[in-house]
């Protein structure tokens, strides 16, 4: 007679890969795919011509100041190159980190972006989810929700880009995933973290916090590629990822 506790574990364990695989599902639309494909053979080209390719893991940076998304794409040396600098259409709030829902202000700080993140359907023509309240948010008691990257040029604490931007780096981003790539990372910054511009600073209330963000900026400019990102007693720490 067949154990029924064998069995039993195995249809969890096949519940359990059965998720797996689906999570790892790329949702898709009809507008998604249009969007996609009418960019995606110039993408190649681009990429190509710089040694770089297309669905090669990638990593996004912003900088509120001066209104720039940057996409950084894995090369064969394992280390990221810079592809493209996207000018952001439009972001709401001031410099300074997200604190609560309703305040209009778009996040800073160590976000992901995986497959479940993915909005082929948004009514800002696609958008993909940062992941706002990360750990760090939570544990500061930060509250927020649906912070997105987007298209159609408006923002309520999101970062709006042009449609054609949005249909780059969208495509970027689903390739990436659907060819393995588990999160895109995506690190929110006020300004470039340089010392000399951060000095600039010195008695804004949001120093210490952009100085903590600094590791993590200061991290990727000397590896070249994103830190692995925890959170330890309301800090930031960073390591190999």
């Amino acid at each position: 007679m067949r154990n029924p506790k064998v069995a039993s574990t195995f249809i969890f364990l096949l519940c359990v890969v059965s998720s797996c695989l689906q999570a790892e599902v790329i949702p898709t639309s009809v507008r998604a795919k249009t969007s996609i494909s009418s960019v995606e053979e110039e993408l190649k080209q681009e990429l190509s011509e710089k040694g770089l390719k297309y669905g090669a893991p990638i990593f996004i940076r912003i900088f509120k100041n001066p209104g720039i998304l940057e996409v950084w794409i894995e090369s064969d040396n394992n280390l990221y190159s810079k592809f493209k600098s996207y000018d952001i259409c439009t972001f709401s709030g001031d410099l300074g980190p997200k604190l609560r829902e309703g305040d209009l202000q778009s996040p800073e700080g160590f976000y992901f972006v995986s497959a479940s993140r993915l909005n082929p359907w948004s009514q800002y023509h696609l958008s993909f989810n940062l992941g706002y309240p990360n750990q760090y948010d939570r544990h500061h008691g930060r509250s927020g929700s649906a912070l997105m990257i987007h298209g159609d040029c408006v923002s309520i604490g999101c970062f709006a880009m042009t449609n054609p931007f949005i249909n780059e780096i969208y495509a970027l981003t689903a390739s990436a995933i659907e060819s393995g790539q588990r999160i895109v990372r995506v690190h929110s910054f006020p300004f470039p973290l340089e010392d000399e511009i951060l000095s600039q600073y010195k008695d804004n209330q949001w120093h210490s916090f952009w100085l903590n963000l600094k590791e993590g900026y200061d991290y990727f400019n000397k590896y070249r590629r994103p830190p692995n990102v925890e959170v330890v007693e309301g800090l930031y720490t960073f390591n190999e990822s």
